[in-house]
């Protein structure tokens, strides 16, 4: 299979039809909604009227999802998404996206799946942090995005560091991402204690906090935060998705 284009959208054949995003989702099913939403809200702001987003989703069930994570089996875990784009290829999408931070660590199968163009979160992440003028960043997600080298990587290659998270601090990560956020649940306990992990953060010397799980940034936002950066995940890769759509530079946030 021949490995898929980069996505550029600064130098994209602009038609007046906007190209269909093609969205691996469900991976939660609450920050796929996050992605529906904010997709079609950013394209009505731009086109104007009663203009929406050309998508198509392909949501798992994260359940099955989840169980390979938890067992490390990411062979299995590569094909099933390497099925999804396959899917969204036949259903007329001309770029893809995984929603989802940690199963960008089968982006390589994804990308070698089809022919189209991934807009990779990851690289989205980092350009954004780039762009804020983040010196030291701090990873929060799950503890296999954590362990993947791609967001250190993606960092270094723009001069920027990245802190190591905590084992305690991980450990309640994951607690509450997997037991309450990819559930629909939503609590003020989680609320206070993710403000209180990126304070440590920031008093540890990060000056930017990525938000690397696209449902965290149903805890807090941007506003919450004066210290340093908050750059939600999430919010840059339903930016980056927009534009390669519309083959426009930005888009409104």
């Amino acid at each position: 299979m021949t490995r898929s284009r980069s996505v550029d959208p600064d130098h994209s054949n602009h038609t007046d039809e906007a190209r269909c995003i093609g969205l691996i989702g469900g991976m939660s099913w609450p920050s796929t909604l996050t992605y529906y939403r904010e997709i079609n809200e950013r394209v009505g702001r731009i086109l104007g009227g009663s203009h929406s987003a050309r998508l198509v989703i392909c949501s798992d069930d994260y359940a099955e999802i989840e169980r390979m994570q938890l067992h490390d089996e990411w062979e299995a875990a590569g094909s099933r998404l390497a099925h999804s784009a396959r899917r969204l290829e036949a259903a007329g999408a001309d770029l893809v996206g995984i929603a989802c931070n940690t199963m960008h660590r089968v982006a390589a199968e994804v990308r070698e799946a089809t022919d189209l163009p991934l807009v990779d979160l990851v690289e989205s992440a980092a350009d954004a942090a780039l762009a804020r003028n983040v010196k030291s960043a701090v990873v929060l997600g799950t503890r296999f995005t954590a362990a993947m080298p791609s967001y250190a990587q993606a960092l270094r290659s723009r001069g920027m560091t990245s802190q190591p998270v905590p084992a305690d601090v991980q450990r309640a990560l994951d607690r509450m991402i997997y037991d309450e956020l990819c559930l629909g649940s939503v609590t003020e306990e989680s609320r206070r204690l993710l403000t209180e992990i990126i304070s440590s953060a920031v008093a540890a010397g990060a000056d930017g906090v990525l938000l690397a799980c696209t449902e965290l940034g149903l805890l807090v936002s941007a506003s919450d935060l004066d210290e340093a950066v908050l750059i939600d995940t999430a919010e840059v890769h339903i930016d980056a998705l927009v534009s390669a759509s519309l083959g426009r530079r930005s888009v409104a946030g």
